[in-house]
Formats: C-alpha cells, sequence, structure tokens
C-alpha cells in the first residue's frame, strides 16, 4: 500500500521505517529533507507538502509535536485537506488535544474524509521497535479497515471508542505516570535520607504488593468493579501507615506534598466510616466530586481483559 507520513522525528522516524520494512511504499515529508534520508534511502518518496502526500496516497499518517502543527499540518495553506480524495483516511499519531481532533474530525468529514486520533505510547525505543501500544478514536470500521497496517507499527493497537477517545486514554496515561514519578521521588527521597542505602530501598519496594502488580492492572480488583468490601487491605491500617511515613518525613525534614495529599483523601474517607473497607475506597470521593454514577464494571469483562495478555 502506498502511505504518506508526516513528521520523522524521534517517534515517527521509528514508525515510518516498521511501515517500510512491512513492505510499504511510503510518500514522506518533513520540516527538512534531511529527517527523511533514512527512508528515502529505503526507497521512500519525498513530498513538498502536506497537500503533495495526500494527493498521491489515500492514508495518510501524521507525527507531530503540538496540537497547532497538527492542524496546520491538516488545514493550513497547502495542508492536507487541499489534496484529499474523498475516502481517504488520515491517523493523526501524535498526542494532541480533546477538542483539536474533534473539531478537525467534523471538518474532514465534510469533505468525506475519515479522521482518527491514534496517539501512541512506548516511546521512541517501542516506536523503533515495534513493541508500540496505539490507541485509536473514531470509526471503528475505518479502524478494522487499517488495522493490519496499524500492526505493522505497534503490536497494540486498539480500537478504544468514538473520536476523541484514543486521545483521552493518552492523556490519562501520561498524567497518571508524570503523577506517580513524583510521588516516587518523594517517597525514595525520605527513604534515603532516613537512611536506607538506595539500592537497596530499590530492590526492597519492588517486591512489594505494589512492585509486583503492573501500575493499572491494580484499579481491576476495586476501583472498576465498585467493590470495596471484603478488603484487601483495610483503610484504617493504610491511613496509619502513610501517618507514620508522613511523621517520617518531618522527622528527617524531607517535604512529601503528594503523600501528604493522599493522607488528606485518606483521612476524608475515614472520616466517612470506611475504615474497615478496603484503602482503595477514597476512590469514590474522587468520583462524587466528579459527577458521575458510581463505576461497576462486571467482574467477568475485566477478568477478560487481564486474560487476554496470556494468550
Amino acid at each position: 500500500m502506498k502511505i504518506g507520513f508526516i513528521g520523522l522525528g524521534m517517534m515517527g522516524a521509528g514508525m515510518a521505517s516498521n511501515l517500510q520494512k512491512a513492505g510499504h511504499d511510503l510518500v514522506v515529508h518533513d520540516l527538512t529533507r534531511q529527517a527523511a534520508s533514512k527512508h528515502l534511502a529505503a526507497g521512500a518518496a519525498w513530498a513538498d507538502s502536506p497537500r503533495a502526500v495526500a494527493e498521491t496516497c489515500d492514508l495518510v499518517f501524521t507525527s507531530l509535536p503540538t496540537p497547532p502543527d497538527v492542524q496546520k499540518v491538516g488545514l493550513g495553506e497547502d495542508g492536507l485537506v487541499a489534496g484529499f480524495r474523498r475516502g481517504a483516511a488520515w491517523f493523526d499519531l501524535s498526542t494532541n488535544a480533546v477538542d483539536v481532533v474533534r473539531s478537525l474530525h467534523a471538518a474532514l468529514a465534510d469533505k468525506g474524509v475519515d479522521f482518527l486520533d491514534a496517539p501512541v505510547s512506548g516511546g521512541p525505543h517501542g516506536a523503533a521497535s515495534g513493541r508500540l501500544a496505539i490507541w485509536v478514536g473514531g470509526d471503528r470500521a475505518v479502524f478494522d479497515r487499517y488495522q493490519p497496517v496499524l500492526a505493522a507499527m505497534g503490536d497494540q493497537a486498539a480500537y478504544i471508542g468514538p473520536i476523541g477517545a484514543g486521545t483521552i486514554a493518552k492523556l490519562v496515561h501520561n498524567a497518571s505516570s508524570a503523577a506517580v514519578n513524583v510521588v516516587l521521588a518523594e517517597v525514595f527521597t525520605m527513604g534515603i535520607k532516613a537512611g536506607v542505602e538506595p539500592l537497596a530501598l530499590f530492590e526492597a519496594v519492588r517486591q512489594g504488593a505494589s512492585g509486583r502488580s503492573r501500575m493499572f492492572d491494580r484499579l481491576a480488583d476495586h476501583f472498576l468493579t465498585g467493590r470495596y468490601e471484603p478488603a484487601d487491605f483495610a483503610l484504617r491500617l493504610l491511613h496509619k501507615d502513610v501517618s507514620l511515613a508522613c511523621q517520617l518525613a518531618r522527622e528527617v525534614q524531607v517535604p512529601m506534598r503528594l503523600t501528604n495529599l493522599a493522607l488528606m483523601e485518606l483521612t476524608e474517607a475515614l472520616n466517612r466510616g470506611w475504615g474497615t473497607r478496603d484503602s482503595r475506597v477514597g476512590a469514590l470521593l474522587q468520583q462524587e466530586r466528579a459527577g458521575i454514577p458510581p463505576i461497576a464494571v462486571p467482574p467477568e469483562k475485566i477478568k477478560a481483559v487481564l486474560e487476554s495478555d496470556r494468550k
């Protein structure tokens, strides 16, 4: 298949190369021709503008830094929209803004072109190796049609839902990663300053309950089911443990901003009378603040998702 690819930076370069390795002919564009030198040497054709890419290809991928970059490539002067034929498809692999992908979807639909948001996760190494998650929002039929092409770039290409769903999944992933990174730095600094050698601390905690489980899999037991009894670890006990950690941090003079916020959350849940419920019952407070109905995914559906990884 002849495929257009725009944006050959740290992520795009690897994905585009994997498309070539899978046997696809590429038409490429970037701010500089030099960025495409590797792909041109492997047989790709150069296009002088996004419009020229769209005039040649009915399937186009973009991997760009910011939402304004995506808008410019799509709707700007000599943009993709000026060159697309009806029936073409554009998958944006960038991490974008939800309102931007929805507006692009609407603008392209008027031209008879399918726009899908398809942000990726795996970093440059994943983009190069093909160990990459691709989260797609948009028309399911279009995703199914081009799923084999997506599979050439990532081993975990998945349809998430309507337009914007892929972008929402990516923002949830990256925001949670950022918060976890901050709190890990916070508590490890406390542990090291309190007297534990860094590598010994690392070796110890990675074998604990949290260390042995995938981060997001922890949502399966209670958050997704909405069931907080019986408790795996009672709220009153975690409240005690986090209180002791914050006390130690004060003693060794280490600021613990996020951990203290977590303690406040646990205290609020404790004051609801939830002390014997599972320690994750505080999630109900956030659902209440957000104004969403209590989450209650059937356990058998969660089990099917977890077991799919083992196939």
